[in-house]
């Protein structure tokens, strides 16, 4: 699973519950190889898990277990497309469920600190498109929410 260019997320020590979870709530993801500290480090032991491959809808990443000198900011974060109303509860319920928490306008944290947006395409599309007045009502309607309500941004894109 070695790219060229790989994703580095860091854990205090949870790279491989959360490289589990990742490929079990998202399709196309999945857990690849896990390295094993050959000594000790700052963060560790010797035969500690150091780093975890995993792939997140076909984005390859690396865990790392490097301690707690790190923590999760929304600097980093995953854009999840999702077609309707049914993928986007499913997969924010997913993340808020495990111990994650809601943030607003389409953003959630797992119980890791990873940012996620999980934004129905309707959304997208109209804050990109053409029509300025959609955007702005949809903008605005996106403001109100924490997790996105296809129905209402479909409502205040018709106007």
């Amino acid at each position: 699973m070695l790219s060229k260019n790989t994703v580095c997320i860091w854990y205090e020590r949870e790279a491989l519950e959360a490289a589990r979870f990742y490929a079990r709530t998202f399709p196309g993801s999945e857990v690849g190889e896990v390295m094993y500290a050959p000594g000790d480090y700052p963060a560790g032991k010797a035969g500690d898990i150091l780093t975890v491959s995993f792939t997140v809808l076909g984005i390859p990443c690396m865990g790392l277990n490097g301690g707690p000198g790190v923590p999760q900011t929304e600097a980093f974060s995953f854009h999840v497309s999702t077609e309707d109303q049914e993928e986007t509860d499913r997969l924010w319920d997913a993340i808020v469920g495990n111990g994650g928490r809601e943030i607003e306008c389409s953003w959630c944290a797992d119980k890791w600190g990873v940012r996620w947006q999980i934004a129905p395409r309707v959304l997208t599309q109209t804050l990109l498109g053409a029509d300025r007045a959609a955007a702005k009502r949809v903008f605005e309607a996106m403001l109100q929410m924490k997790k996105i309500d296809v129905a209402a941004i479909e409502a205040a894109r018709s106007g």
